[in-house]
């Protein structure tokens, strides 16, 4: 049986960074980011009800969800941010559940990687054989995600906040892989963890 990985850190922890390495190394990679994506898209039922529960004002000019608009009306507001999540994430379960299945169908990889910023809170890991968290300090963080989404130091922590703290992620994790330092740090901690897979 092939195994299911599930990956996840804060925001701007360098998961990104991690799923990468793992993609270069062979992985095959589901992205919850893009299944959230695709569940969004124009037309589709999720679209329909984001639109009557939050209004037009999250729509960019060609009619699609902008999701930086909605990220903005919903981390400034935990009641708003919860009603996101319970539109979205049943939906993005049922796809990600379809996923898994189809590759495992194959039996081709050594290992499947789901990647989540959510996985615990989605109760995703009830999906994997073993999740690898990503860690970094706070101050790194917020500054990472400042410069990457050139966000204000108020709304950068507001995101962060609006997450689970990585000390109650941690509770969850059987590897922690500590992105702290500099891109061959990170490299030799994946390539250790990934080749008990290549046996």
């Amino acid at each position: 049986m092939v195994k299911v990985i599930g990956l996840t850190g804060g925001i701007a922890s360098g998961k990104s960074t991690v799923s990468s390495i793992l993609k270069s190394l062979g992985a095959v990679i589901i992205d919850a980011d893009v299944v959230s994506r695709e569940i969004m898209i124009k037309g589709t039922e999720t679209y329909n009800i984001l639109i009557s529960v939050f209004g037009r004002e999250i729509l960019r000019k060609d009619g699609e969800i902008d999701r930086r608009k909605l990220g903005n009306l919903v981390f400034a507001d935990k009641e708003k941010l919860n009603k996101l999540n319970e539109i979205t994430h049943p939906e993005i379960i049922k796809r990600i559940k379809d996923i898994i299945e189809e590759e495992r169908k194959k039996g081709k990889e050594k290992a499947i990687v789901l990647d989540a910023a959510l996985l615990i809170e989605m109760k995703l890991f009830n999906m994997v054989d073993e999740v690898w968290l990503v860690v970094v300090d706070k101050k790194t963080q917020i500054r990472r995600l400042m410069k990457r989404d050139n966000l204000s130091y108020k709304d950068a922590l507001n995101r962060i906040k609006s997450q689970m703290s990585i000390e109650d992620k941690m509770k969850y994790a059987d590897f922690i892989i500590n992105n702290c330092k500099d891109f061959n740090a990170i490299k030799r901690q994946v390539e250790l963890l990934w080749g008990r897979f290549s046996k």
